[in-house]
């Protein structure tokens, strides 16, 4: 039986890659904290940053650059609501078992970026690895859906995020 401590906050750290819709794939890192009310159900606030590369008109028609490169800071933070939808063990070996998650999670916030804040839509997955009784190893997949005008034209952006991370509970 796994000895797991009775700790309900998580707190760490991830990084990994963004999509930034229009302007490429990016390096993301930043921060996560969590409150498990239940062994269901969690809510989450999560704060990320990444630097937006050049669109492809920028770089086939040798034009000024559309955005400055204060303007090309990504950052985001959001509140969701988790639920561990698919609990069991993750086995390595014959004789080491570690308790898992896969959990999905919804929730709002803000995006700054272009110049502008944007209220921001994310919808997630993951998989949560109790590696120790205090240490998990997550893998998440979100999307980060905002309005946004920046290229001429209104539009839903969608903001892929795959990343890797380490959180502990206390």
């Amino acid at each position: 039986p796994p000895g797991l401590d009775t700790e309900n906050f998580e707190a760490g750290v991830f990084a990994g890659t963004i999509s930034i819709e229009d302007f490429g794939s990016s390096f993301v890192w930043g921060g996560r904290i969590a409150y498990h009310f239940t062994e269901d159900v969690f809510a989450e606030a999560t704060l990320g940053t990444a630097k937006a590369g050049r669109t492809s008109y920028e770089d086939l028609s040798g034009s000024a650059a559309l955005l400055t490169d204060d303007e090309r800071q990504f950052t985001y933070y959001d509140l969701s609501i988790g639920w561990n939808a698919l609990p069991g063990e993750v086995f390595l070996g014959g004789r080491r078992a570690m308790p898992s998650a896969v959990y999905f999670t919804l929730g709002a916030g803000s995006t700054d970026f272009g110049g502008d804040d944007h209220f921001t839509v994310t919808l997630g997955t993951g998989l949560r690895v109790l590696a120790t009784d205090w240490l998990a190893v997550h893998m998440t997949a979100r999307d980060l859906a905002f309005d946004s005008d920046l290229l001429g034209k209104d539009k839903l952006t969608h903001n892929l995020q795959f990343t890797f991370g380490l959180t502990a509970f206390f």
